[in-house]
């Protein structure tokens, strides 16, 4: 375990300046309107946002919104999605969520509501929420989250859920939108996995790795 966990840092100044930073900034997945984005982060589940990016056009072109998705049934939805691992399920759960929401007036911005749907977890839901502007109800946990929370020191492990609930008892609930995706694209962008870029890193003042490395 890190040895700053629950050290008695006060971890809402220090993460202020790094969501300050990336505060408001998009997710990386190119979406126009919650319909997309909700789709999208079904799809991108043990993908990249990149391909998805890729992938996307074509189905929005053919679906356009939720009504329109419920026409469709999962053959096809194959050709359009089929450089998408894991596309069978994917297909699966975007034709059953559809059948269940029916239109886009219709998605959930809740965590309850969300997780009820299929393909859709809590790191799911939190992204929804926080790019609806409701009130978060957690804290986005990704693959970057999961890296970077424990170099930093304010988690530890590499269970999301774990790590979320940490996150979630160390900064006050006001900051709970905007914290994970800002450890977020800090994992993209400097605390990269190999060499990162500590010397620009605005954690670096409490970063446990940052100052194994001084």
């Amino acid at each position: 375990m890190s040895s700053n966990l629950f050290s008695g840092i006060d971890w809402q100044t220090a993460f202020q300046p790094l969501i300050d930073k990336y505060k408001g900034k998009q997710h990386p997945l190119e979406y126009k309107d919650i319909y997309q984005l909700l789709v999208m982060v079904v799809l991108s589940a043990q993908d990249s946002d990149k391909n998805i990016n890729n992938v996307a056009p074509a189905l929005f072109e053919a679906y356009p919104n939720m009504e329109a998705l419920t026409n469709a049934t999962p053959e096809t939805l194959f050709p359009l999605i089929h450089k998408i691992r894991n596309f069978g399920n994917k297909a699966k759960w975007l034709t059953e969520l559809s059948q269940k929401v029916k239109s886009n007036a219709n998605i959930p911005l809740t965590m309850d509501g969300l997780t009820t749907m299929p393909g859709i977890g809590r790191k799911s839901a939190n992204v929804i929420m926080r790019e609806a502007e409701k009130e978060a109800e957690g804290i986005i946990v990704d693959l970057h989250v999961v890296r970077v929370a424990p170099r930093i020191g304010v988690a530890a492990g590499d269970d999301p859920k774990k790590i979320e609930k940490q996150l979630m008892e160390a900064i006050p609930r006001k900051d709970w939108g905007e914290l994970g995706m800002a450890i977020s694209f800090l994992g993209r962008e400097i605390c990269r996995p190999t060499i990162p870029k500590c010397g620009e890193c605005v954690m670096r003042p409490v970063c446990n790795y940052c100052q194994t490395k001084i």
